[in-house]
């Protein structure tokens, strides 16, 4: 009876631990590859799924992980595991020597973003398939790095990324595997030709600035150029208004003089008789006019005498026989 027993208690021990085995929980964004005898059998999906102990078994997958040491560095380490993460997944590739095309060596190091879509080819079509990504991926970025200069490495980087992204794409799809992005992380030329192109970027920030001091005082110049100019111009205008208001201030006022001299003759014509001559009366006021400006010095003594200054003075006594008739009438 104790026999029966203990035979009973290891048969439901026996068939707890077959059932416990034979139950799988996969999470969610994760799968298991499930061999029959050695052979592919099928795919489980996330949640609880049943297999055959001992017949079924999961297959291992190669992944890769980054582990820090106690010195703090990092180095790469891969592990196998039952379960396939199907999620987007990131790898960080150390730094490596690349030559570029004039003869250039740079360090360079680069992030990878993938994501499994076929867990089956993933396992059947490559042996390591992290490494295989990694090793793929040194050789097309060097491929690529070596047909650009090394100012076009540093200046084109999207160009490198997307051309490193489509081919990695194009050889991981008999993998199963769909490249999603690709970034460079750090160039590093030698120190020497970083010091050379330290010196490269300081003289042209000092031409730069050399051509943006010569253009402000170029402008300056021509600013100043156009000031003067806008002022003589304003100068010469004024002048010529004030010219022209003079003349014809001047114009006005012997218009002005001439008719009152006009109407001076006409009352003295009107005042003297019909034997009077207007003419010797005009005559001889213009000449007393002219004898003021030849007399010189405090003496009033007369420089000079016309010619015919006994015409004049036969004027003279025409005008007192003139004002004499007209004191008569």
């Amino acid at each position: 009876m104790t026999g029966t027993i203990i035979i009973l208690v290891a048969i439901a021990i026996f068939v707890l631990i077959f059932t416990i085995s034979g139950l799988k929980i996969v999470q969610q964004s994760e799968t298991m590859i499930i061999e029959r005898l050695g052979r592919y059998n099928r795919t489980l999906k996330s949640g609880i799924n049943i297999i055959w102990p001992i017949i079924d078994k999961p297959r291992n997958i190669t992944w890769r992980y980054i582990v820090e040491g106690f010195d703090g560095r990092k180095f790469v380490k891969f592990r196998a595991k039952p379960r396939i993460d199907l999620r987007e997944t990131v790898y960080d590739f150390p730094r490596q020597n690349v030559i570029t095309k004039d003869n250039v060596g740079v360090e360079i190091n680069a992030l990878l973003y993938f994501q499994i879509m076929d867990p089956v080819k993933s396992i059947y079509e490559i042996e390591n398939l992290p490494d295989a990504i990694e090793k793929l991926t040194q050789t097309t970025l060097r491929n690529i790095i070596g047909e650009l200069e090394l100012d076009e490495t540093l200046t084109s980087r999207d160009t490198i990324n997307n051309k490193l992204r489509v081919i990695l794409d194009e050889a991981t799809n008999k993998w199963g595997v769909k490249v999603n992005r690709v970034e460079l992380q750090d160039i590093n030329p030698p120190e020497d030709i970083r010091q050379a192109m330290e010196k490269q970027m300081r003289a042209e920030r000092d031409r730069r600035a050399n051509i943006l001091e010569a253009e402000g005082l170029k402008k300056a110049q021509i600013l100043q150029a156009e000031g003067i100019k806008e002022a003589e111009i304003n100068k010469a205008q004024g002048e010529k208004q004030s010219a022209i208001l003079k003349a014809e201030g001047f114009a006005e006022a012997t218009i002005k003089k001439a008719n009152a001299e006009a109407e001076a003759i006409r009352k003295v014509t009107n005042a003297v008789t019909t034997k009077g001559d207007p003419v010797n009366y005009l005559i001889a006021v213009r000449y007393v006019d002219t004898l003021k400006e030849m007399v010189s010095g405090k003496d009033n003594k007369v420089i000079y005498l016309p010619y015919e200054a006994t015409g004049i003075l036969s004027s003279i006594g025409g005008i007192k026989d003139m004002l004499e008739q007209a004191k008569k009438g």
